[in-house]
């Protein structure tokens, strides 16, 4: 530490610092261009250690997902920036390679040094997943895919910006490789905001408190952070325990991929030891090896909700991943659908958790994004993309019934609402609506899934592009709680309707003006055994049409027959 710093002025920084990372937050979501980030805010912000990349500061309107990867983001271009030896206040880098910086290609990250006296402080970065970077599917899920080279145009570590001068041939060479040009341009523009604002915030800031006070703070919180994850696990049992769960397949052959953890306490010390886990499969549900360190962090926090989002919470946590693994596949894997390994990742880690702090936990929730592309062109000849995600149940608690039609647990993004996609793109919703009898049974039952049932209404018809999971093994419940639905997909064509024949994934479906597609989505898993469920809850989810009377009396009994609503 580099000076001592007393209670008060840290929780006032670190107040300010989260303050920081929320405003740059906020300043994206108004001046982004598609509504992945303006809606649905599939983006984040935050600080970063000058010489580790370690997360100092993040953003609470991000996605958690990227509290944890956006550190080995910084340090590909920290290890950029050492190997050019000509770093300067005022560059910018800008890249999208998933096996350096985590995540898919979807996501454009921006890192910029700061300085302060001339001297490098840290740096600030932002990332926002982009409408479309290339590759052979619109949106960029394909779950065709077998390199990184049909999923998006593919850029390393760059310098978008020289010491304050804009690169216009960068920006050329990216504008380029994109669908959607005017779109991916504005996206930019706030990135550049969000980090001009950033770097403004900061200088009043230790303009106010000095270098040296600011910086005592930012290890003092990352210390913090690590006692208090210590003091965590002190309270828990000491022991081993195991979880396995299965991807339905990798889009490319049709076997299920286990994914397999083994947590492990002693003392203050976790181990999440992932041997097991499927090998490298040809598909894009692979991921790099930050996604993969990065959703232990994730899975981690839900957890342990309380502790302060830095890197200090990982230091007692040894996150062991097999070499050769889907979790830690080299480039140019394929890992366009990253979103859905790490929500099983989640899952297993749940599952296992469940033994040692069976409070602490929630069942699984409905583990996949279901990323639907439905893209076509306009009278006029002009492309449109309909990129979005759909959502499902969570799971339950030791607390409360899980959250019914709630987004991924990766993620604190929202759904974009139906009235902003039928005005951006030729489509109409015909069903936007809970699904029933889609929640595990448990003493707090899982929360409900949802249908989607969606038109093409443009003259030309579109195609559709399907990347979900759930549609073969389930999401599970905890402590005796049981599981929820399946993922269903359908989709409409002159001979009615039909199903994928790998369930989950499926690419190029030709839809007809008046055609439709649709999503019956998972519930969440139930937590504790129905029997425990009390009848008065069983006969108000049947009243309020969440559970047929049939399936009820499958799962709880007759006895809610016997309760007057």
């Amino acid at each position: 530490m580099s000076a001592e710093i007393d209670p008060i002025t840290l929780a006032v920084l670190a107040g300010r610092m989260e303050q920081i990372a929320d405003e740059m937050d906020a300043t994206l979501f108004r001046a982004a261009f598609n509504p992945i980030i303006a809606e649905a805010h599939d983006a984040s912000h935050g600080l970063y250690h000058a010489t580790s990349g370690d997360t100092l500061v993040q953003g609470k309107s991000g996605l958690p997902i990227f509290v944890g990867v956006m550190s080995f983001a910084v340090k590909a271009v920290i290890d950029k920036a050492a190997e050019n030896g000509d770093l300067k206040d005022g560059d910018i880098y800008i890249f999208n390679d998933a096996h350096l910086g985590g995540t898919h290609l979807s996501d454009m990250r921006l890192v910029r040094p700061y300085f302060r006296d001339g001297k490098l402080f840290c740096y600030l970065a932002s990332v926002g997943h982009w409408h479309d970077v290339g590759g052979a599917v619109p949106g960029n899920y394909n779950p065709e895919a077998t390199d990184a080279f049909q999923e998006a145009f593919v850029l390393p570590p760059v310098r978008l910006v020289r010491e304050g001068v804009i690169q216009s041939d960068i920006i050329d060479i990216v504008m380029r490789n994109t669908r959607l040009p005017q779109s991916a341009q504005g996206d930019l523009n706030g990135q550049l905001g969000a980090l001009d604002l950033g770097v403004k915030r900061m200088d009043e800031l230790l303009g106010e408190y000095g270098a040296e006070t600011v910086h005592a703070a930012l290890d003092a919180l990352q210390d913090r952070a690590d006692a208090l994850m210590r003091a965590e696990l002190q309270e828990l049992p000491d022991g081993r325990w195991e979880a396995t769960d299965y991807l339905d397949n990798d889009g490319i052959t049709d076997e299920p991929l286990p994914i397999t953890v083994a947590l492990e306490i002693r003392g203050d010390t976790m181990t999440l030891d992932f041997e097991g886990t499927a090998p490298r499969c040809a598909g894009p549900v692979n991921i790099a090896l930050p996604t993969a360190v990065a959703t232990a962090y994730v899975a981690i926090k839900h957890i342990f909700p309380n502790l302060p989002a830095n890197s200090g919470v990982m230091r007692p946590i040894n996150v062991m991943i097999p070499e050769g693994s889907l979790l830690s596949a080299p480039f140019p894997a394929p890992v366009g659908g990253y979103t859905e390994t790490i929500l099983r990742m989640i899952d297993v880690i749940f599952s296992a958790a469940a033994g040692a702090a069976p409070d602490r936990v929630v069942a699984n929730a409905y583990g996949t994004i279901n990323a639907l592309s439905i893209s076509g062109k306009r009278e006029n000849g002009q492309p449109w993309v309909m990129f979005s995600f759909y959502g499902g149940g969570h799971g339950g608690s030791v607390e409360s019934d899980g959250l019914n039609h709630g987004n991924a647990p990766i993620s604190t993004a929202t759904i974009p609402p139906m009235e902003i996609l039928e005005a951006a793109y030729p489509v109409m919703f015909k069903q936007w609506a809970l699904r029933p009898d889609s929640a595990g049974a448990g003493m707090h039952r899982g929360g409900m899934g949802a249908t989607y049932e969606i038109e093409v209404l443009e003259a030309g018809g579109a195609k559709a592009f399907l990347f979900g999971e759930r549609g073969r093994h389930a999401p599970r419940g905890v402590v005796d709680g049981q599981s929820a639905a399946l993922n269903v997909f359908s989709y409409e064509q002159e001979d009615g309707w039909h199903h994928p024949p790998m369930a989950s994934k499926m690419v190029g479906i030709k839809l007809k003006q008046g055609q439709s597609v649709r999503l019956d989505t998972p519930g969440g898993g139930g937590y504790g055994a129905p029997s425990e469920r009390v009848p008065e809850a069983v006969a108000r989810d049947v009243a309020a049409g969440f559970i047929s009377a049939e399936q009820a009396t499958k799962d709880y009994g007759p006895a809610w027959q016997e309760i007057r609503t």
